[in-house]
């Protein structure tokens, strides 16, 4: 790459996507301030948005419940679970989403250049494809695709995170009873999203990205959730938005007083798409009508559930203190 110009946007690219990647906060609000930027990105608006449940979930293990439930061991790795897979989400399409930007700032495409940053030759085909032909929703989906794949191998298929994290009983009860569920709250105190189970198998979690993307692109909704997304600030606390909800709910800490920074590398930048099996393309369907009834009482009843278990979980330690007594 002798062109100086293009080792310009590519260094310029670097450091804004280091800057970003700092933690869940950071990511979620160089999201969307890309969304109000570029609207025509969709995902980026998506990605924010569950950017903010991750940083939700994050705390939560902070909170009384988790911390009655969960001994430290696997506190620690289901944080980092969540941060590892968010980090490399971020590192790998920020420099995606920046590179359009270039590209429209400069008149012309770019995305030969992302290679540089690891890109997989398959959603690189669908910017160019994006360029010419301006298929907004193929985008979005192409996008949701491309990041499910990407964390497949170095997070869900992992040696430590598959054994001590997504085999253990912990794991498999959360997903179970769907306490993986992404919520898309409105001002006027009502919950939507959708759950995921099964939550190990890429063709899930795609599902979920596309449920979700219609919820916020084409529900009657969707100006309620922008409206909520674009004028509350992300802390990482639940309080975001259980502060619009009608009772008071067990308090879970701000995001950056509770984790600090964690410094990731990467060991393993193969291209995904060069070593599965099936065609990606299957995926690149239409936005289906999803169910947008809301969910707060269905989300009061995974809390009632959450309450009993913890109930359950301080009776047996009692029980099992007299027996040692």
């Amino acid at each position: 790459m002798k062109d100086k110009k293009e080792l310009m946007i590519v260094d310029a690219i670097r450091k804004e996507t280091n800057k970003g990647n700092l933690d869940n906060i950071s990511r979620t609000e160089f999201y969307q301030k890309y969304y109000s930027r570029n609207p025509e990105v969709k995902w980026a608006y998506l990605a924010s948005y569950v950017s903010r449940n991750a940083g939700w979930a994050m705390t939560d293990l902070k909170s009384k419940p988790y911390q009655i439930l969960l001994d430290e061991r696997m506190e620690n790795q289901l944080f980092l679970t969540y941060e590892r897979a968010n980090w490399l989400i971020f590192n790998d399409a920020y420099p995606q989403l920046l590179m359009y930007e270039w590209s429209k700032r400069e008149g012309k495409p770019y995305f030969h250049l992302l290679p540089k940053f690891g890109v997989s030759n398959w959603i690189s085909e669908k910017w160019h494809e994006f360029w010419q032909k301006k298929d907004e929703e193929k985008l979005l989906i192409a996008l949701i695709v491309n990041e499910q794949h990407l964390i497949q191998e170095p997070v869900l298929n992992q040696t430590y995170y598959w054994k001590n994290v997504f085999r253990s009983s912990t794991f498999k009860w959360q997903d179970r009873l769907h306490f993986s569920t992404v919520l898309f709250p409105t001002k006027e105190g009502h919950l939507f999203g959708s759950s995921v189970s099964k939550f190990t198998k890429v063709c899930k979690r795609i599902e979920l990205g596309k449920r979700l993307a219609w919820l916020l692109f084409h529900s009657d909704e969707k100006e309620a959730l922008y409206d909520f997304h674009a004028t509350t600030v992300h802390t990482g606390s639940r309080r975001d938005y259980q502060q619009f909800l009608k009772r008071k709910y067990p308090k879970t800490p701000l995001l950056r007083a509770s984790y600090s920074v964690i410094h990731h590398h990467i060991k393993d930048e193969r291209d995904w798409s060069l070593t599965v099996r099936k065609n990606p393309d299957r995926y690149l369907t239409p936005l289906k009508k999803t169910n947008s009834v809301p969910l707060n009482i269905w989300y009061e009843k995974k809390l009632h559930q959450m309450e009993i278990a913890v109930m359950v979980d301080t009776l047996y330690l009692k029980v099992k203190e007299k027996i040692r007594r």
